[in-house]
């Protein structure tokens, strides 16, 4: 069973930062993207500062970089967003992921709702909604810095089948969000960054995460989540990772924690997936990986969680993999705010394990932060 492939969707207004922030995640991730990069009209300035960046090789940026200049991609679904997939697809053993960057008008949910089509749903999972805002315009009052320019680009589009308000359409993009990220948070004050965040939370689900950045600076682990080759081993070290770094404004440093959680036992899916969702938001966990063993099942469960969203599904997991001694158990990598973060999550998953019948060992967890 092939592995299925993450695809990241990046949305918000015009001006918002979108652009900036995908040219930094092509240029530190380390890992094999294709782009998908939907803008209005037949310039293409973003596709030009994405190929500019250097990102891949000359020789594969037609394979790798696609520009769809006719529309709103949300509003055409069927005749570009899901062929513009199925060709990146057949390039799938060369990726290591896919990125679409929607324009300033675009409703993520029509995306998602493609993303189950038969034809791409098995070799797809959404890595995560990330909906970039701007601070500063938020902290003067309107979530677009320029909304002459967000109407022009409105007016511009004979496909645009869609007339939302801008103020419908900003909470519809937060709604959707699994990962929010705040641009120009260095720009206002600690106190107007905090009321900005308060705003935010009441517009989002429960445990998204709301983020600062500058210049587009985020360590990708937490926009892209972890990377491939780090699938086989979790002696890697995540306990400093940072968003960026600061220089007079403390309040837009971040530092995310990172940490392994392994627990040997009997665990039942439904509740293992109620469970991890309820867990996200007290313990501020941004992204969480691994797998879990059943010992009536051949594949392990694969899991993927950024901010609220778990996506799961059974995958072959490679042979220098950890295992569960007893044959159930889980094997999970966190990253989050806390410094208990370990601890907490492993106390919390050890009583779902513990309550479990016929648990056949004590779990053990281990922790890197």
């Amino acid at each position: 069973m092939s592995k299925r492939l993450p695809v990241t969707v990046i949305t918000g207004f015009l001006g918002a930062g979108k652009t900036t922030l995908l040219r930094e995640l092509l240029q530190t991730s380390g890992q094999r993207l294709a782009v998908m990069v939907n803008e209005f009209g037949s310039v293409g300035l973003d596709g030009d500062l994405i190929r500019s960046c250097g990102f891949c090789p000359e020789d594969e940026l037609e394979g790798r970089l696609v520009e769809l200049n006719n529309g709103c991609l949300c509003c055409t679904v069927q005749d570009d967003f899901l062929p513009t997939m199925e060709r990146l697809l057949e390039r799938a053993d060369n990726l290591d992921g896919i990125v679409v960057e929607t324009s300033g008008l675009a409703l993520p949910r029509p995306l998602l709702q493609a993303l189950e089509w038969p034809d791409i749903r098995s070799k797809v999972h959404v890595n995560g909604v990330v909906t970039v805002v701007d601070g500063q315009a938020l902290a003067g009052g309107s979530p677009v810095a320029d909304p002459e320019a967000l109407e022009q680009q409105r007016r511009d589009d004979p496909s645009l089948d869609h007339l939302t308000a801008i103020d419908e359409l900003f909470e519809d993009q937060l709604q959707a969000a699994d990962l929010v990220l705040m641009s120009r948070a260095d720009c206002v004050s600690e106190a107007a960054l905090l009321g900005v965040c308060d705003q935010l939370k009441t517009d989002t689900r429960a445990g998204t995460p709301i983020l600062p950045m500058r210049n587009g600076h985020i360590d990708p682990q937490i926009v892209l989540g972890l990377e491939h080759r780090h699938d086989h081993s979790h002696d890697h070290d995540h306990s400093h990772v940072h968003s960026h770094d600061h220089d007079h404004h403390d309040h837009t440093h971040v530092e995310i924690k990172g940490s392994v959680i392994r627990l040997e036992g009997r665990v039942v899916r439904a509740a293992l997936e109620q469970a991890l969702k309820a867990l996200v938001g007290p313990h501020q966990v941004v992204r969480l990986k691994g797998r879990v063993w059943f010992p009536d099942k051949t594949l392990p469960l694969q899991i993927q969680m950024v901010g609220p969203r778990l996506d799961s599904w059974f995958e072959a997991a490679p042979p220098t993999a950890w295992r569960p001694q007893s044959g159930g158990g889980m094997d999970l990598v966190v990253l989050g705010f806390s410094e208990l973060l370990s601890e907490a999550m492993s106390r919390d998953l050890h009583k779902l394990v513990s309550a479990t019948p016929d648990t056949p060992k004590a779990p053990a967890a281990t922790s890197n932060a």
